[in-house]
Formats: structure tokens, sequence, C-alpha cells
């Protein structure tokens, strides 16, 4: 009866969107589990111990998580069915205080990655680079979504970013020094590579790899030579998403219909699941912090906020 439930219940959320590829193998795993003990409800002890043979805490949360969202699920339609508590705490460790780059600290890693390597084969890798870094922090795209971005893909309204996280599509408009930037990189690129119609592509010609950009990346800001101190936040490729995300909450406009219009018209452009995600980025960011601890006081002193 779980091993029915399990597929039934991955059907409805995959249908939704979501792929839950570990998670599925953690539901089918904890439905024989149960078959062993002959239940065919979700009990909260048999799921406590399932999720307790895992080595690392969270491990044991994350799968504890699972059998609490399916058991949710079912518990709707049949009160047999036992939610578990969260007995070994959150699944996920809290997000890292991301770094925010200035404007001459963008300006001096594009700089760096325009002179990665020394040989004739590196001018390409240059121009990549240099370009790839220019447009996530013009656009805050993923790394993910630029790297799989196609020639097809580029369009006089913008940039068409297809089919990604969360299995959203959404078009994000280009500057027009962005689209510029992008125009000179492909002169440069086609001929290449001619076979494969990915915007950015390797030295093997083939689309770039995750870890190829991190490698450039701390390749460049070596080159820099920004401070790598322990226990401080480090500059990542993400880094570019989250300061174009944070400059634009700087220019929220006052008022709050602007602002809530602001943050939808953001979450949507970021691609986000949920504004909540946008949000996240005012109780990251020291800077949006302060801005808004300044606006409240004001208000309660009876200024103008």
């Amino acid at each position: 009866m779980l091993a029915e439930a399990v597929h039934t219940y991955l059907a409805v959320r995959r249908a939704a969107g979501f792929a839950l590829r570990c998670q599925g193998n953690y539901l089918k795993s904890f439905a024989a589990f149960s078959e062993t003990r002959s239940q065919q409800y979700v009990r909260s002890d048999l799921a406590i111990e399932w999720a307790g043979s895992a080595r690392l805490v969270r491990q044991r949360a994350r799968r504890l998580g699972t059998i609490i969202r399916f058991a949710r699920y079912l518990q709707a339609e049949d009160r047999r069915h036992e939610v578990p508590h969260p007995i070994f705490g959150a699944e996920r460790s809290p997000r890292p205080t991301p770094y925010i780059l200035t404007a001459e600290e963008i300006g001096q890693l594009v700089r760096a990655a325009s002179q990665l390597g020394s040989s004739e084969s590196s001018t390409l890798r240059q121009a990549t680079y240099s370009t790839f870094f220019s447009l996530l922090a013009s656009t805050g795209l993923r790394v993910s979504e630029a790297i799989r971005l196609r020639f097809d893909d580029m369009t006089p309204d913008g940039l068409v970013i297809r089919e990604t996280k969360f299995r959203k599509s959404r078009l994000v408009p280009l500057h027009e020094t962005a689209r510029t930037g992008l125009d000179q990189h492909l002169r440069q690129r086609r001929p290449f590579a001619p076979a494969d119609n990915h915007v950015f592509v390797s030295l093997r010609r083939k689309p770039l790899l995750g870890r190829d950009v991190i490698t450039a990346f701390r390749t460049a800001v070596k080159y820099v030579g920004w401070p790598d101190k322990p226990g401080r936040t480090r500059p990542t490729p993400k880094s570019l998403r989250h300061t174009f995300a944070t400059r634009a909450l700087q220019m929220c406009p006052d008022g709050r219909d602007a602002i809530t219009r602001h943050m939808v018209a953001l979450a949507t452009y970021l691609g986000h699941k949920s504004v909540a995600e946008t949000y996240w980025y005012l109780e990251a960011v020291p800077e949006l912090m302060r801005d808004i601890a300044d606006r409240a006081e004001c208000l309660a002193t009876g200024g103008r906020a």
C-alpha cells in the first residue's frame, strides 16, 4: 500500500514541476522498510528509525523531512498515517551571508578574466569569461542558465531562459551595452566551434561546465588579489547574481504598493520559485538591513520613512 502511495505522491509532485530524484529514492526505501515491518501506514517510530540509520545528522534530518511531507500529504485523506516530529533538526544549514561586490570589484573581476592565460589559444578563453562574468553581473542569471544559453535564445526582446530551475521559462531583457558585448563575443566564438550552438564554449569546443566557471572565477579573484581569510565570506560566481539582486532592491521605490510590485517583478525576473526567496536578501545583506532599520526608526520617531 505504501509503495503505491509513494508512486502516486511522486507523480503529483513531479507534475507540479519538482524533480524529487533523491527524495523519490528515500520514499521507495522507506516504503520497503515499512513493508518488512508489515506496516501499511506511515508510523512515526518507524520513520525515525529508518531516518536514523543515516550516518550524518544532516542526512537523517533530510530523510525524515521527506517522510514528514509525504505523511502530511497522505494524512489529508487518511488520518491513520502519522506525521513524525523533526527530531533531527533542520534539513538545511542556514544560508551563508552573500558576498556583495562593489562596482569597482566587478570591473576588476572582468578585467582579470580578460587576462586569463598567456598563450595564443587563451584569447577565446579570455573573451569567454570576461563576457560570461559581465553577463552574470548585468542580468543576475544563474550560472547554469548562462551556461545553457544557445544562439536561438538571443532575441530582439532579450534572452529567453528556457525550462530552468523549477521548470520555469522567462524573458530577461538586455541592456544595449550587454547586447553589444554578447555580439562581439559571438563574432569571435562562432568560427571556433561552428557545430555547437551554445553561446559559451570551452577550449574543448564543448559547452562550459560548472567547474570550468568556478576555476576561472577563482583564478581571476586570485589575480586581483582580494583577501582570502578563513571565516570570512568568499566571493563565488553566484556572488554576481546576489549583487544584482541587492542593487535591484536598493533601487526599490517608496510606498507599500510600489514595493510590493517591485518585489514581485524582481522575483519573476530572477526566476525565483516564490517572492519569499527574494525577500531573503533583505535579511541576508547588512546594507539592506541597515536601510530597513533606518526607515523603521524614522517612522517610529514621526519622521518621513
